[in-house]
């Protein structure tokens, strides 16, 4: 009987243990592109069948002129987040759901209108999505995502003069990684 369930035990054990298949991959996400060239990755790595630990950043340094009347806008950010995805059939295909922390350090404004708001957030989100294979070692990633958490903020006038409208902090919601990505499997 000690050794039926010593057995089982084991092989329960070597089960949960992941194979030695693809475990990682590397993509970034088109759309963020389209947000005035905002530079992004995301790294995998699968922990089980069902569970990978997902690391990524993102960073736009740009400032456009509209004319030369001192009219700018930008959406400079650097964010850096940690989570992990959970994938009801297997990893890196298929259904997912995610859950992230998130610190985003952004200053915006000019686009739509001159006020400009520059400030950190730190907080947690929920994403969702899809990974169709194209082949062994390419995936394209669809999804979407909110995030909330906390905003210390400044917000100015507009985004040249400097000029302190407001400050404080406040908490947000916000819609998150709207994605369309390319991903490479290792």
């Amino acid at each position: 009987m000690k050794k039926m369930l010593s057995l089982a035990a084991g092989l329960l054990l070597l089960s949960a243990l992941p194979s030695f298949a693809q475990k990682a991959s590397v993509s970034t996400n088109l759309l963020d592109y389209a947000c005035l060239g905002t530079f992004n990755i995301e790294a995998s790595y699968t922990l089980s069948r069902h569970w990978s630990l997902t690391a990524g950043a993102k960073y736009n340094p740009f400032t456009f002129r509209k004319d030369d009347r001192d009219r700018q806008f930008q959406y400079r950010q650097q964010s850096y987040s940690l989570g992990v995805r959970m994938w009801p059939w297997h990893s890196l295909s298929g259904w997912w759901f995610a859950g992230k922390l998130r610190y985003q350090e952004y200053n915006h404004g000019g686009l739509l209108s001159r006020d400009t708001y520059e400030g950190d957030r730190a907080g947690a989100g929920l994403y969702a999505g899809y990974t169709y294979m194209l082949s062994r070692h390419f995936n394209v990633e669809f999804g979407v995502g909110l995030w909330g958490g906390h905003d210390w903020y400044r917000k100015y006038s507009c985004p040249v003069c400097g000029l302190t409208v407001k400050d404080g902090r406040r908490w947000f919601i916000l819609p998150d990684d709207i994605m369309i990505s390319v991903a490479y499997v290792f």
